[in-house]
């Protein structure tokens, strides 16, 4: 199996993902992690809301997002939910009604 190491904790492998960056032993993708921290989610709570993830993979992932803007931001697209998908009560918590 090939896996191409990109930093410490975030690998490309083109098994899991079809090769979208992830952290290493895991099938947690920077975007997952990128889109709580976008939410003002706060460290403490991504890792209640990731909780096999450690306080160092979740900064590597951060940082390699800000390193790679252009190809996180690019899956981030690519996997947005349409927003005639999202319920209205989703919208109405998010505030995008």
């Amino acid at each position: 199996m090939f896996a191409e190491t990109s930093s410490r904790y975030v690998t490309h492998n083109p098994e899991i993902l079809s090769g979208e960056p992830i952290i290493i032993g895991t099938r947690t993708s920077v975007r997952a992690i990128v889109g709580l921290w976008r939410l003002g989610i706060m460290l403490k709570e991504i890792l209640n809301h990731l909780p096999h993830l450690t306080v160092a993979q979740v900064f590597d992932a951060l940082s390699f997002y800000l390193d790679h803007q252009a190809e996180i931001n690019e899956y981030i697209q690519r996997n947005r939910v349409p927003d005639e998908l999202i319920h209205p009560s989703v919208k109405a918590i998010l505030g995008t009604s």
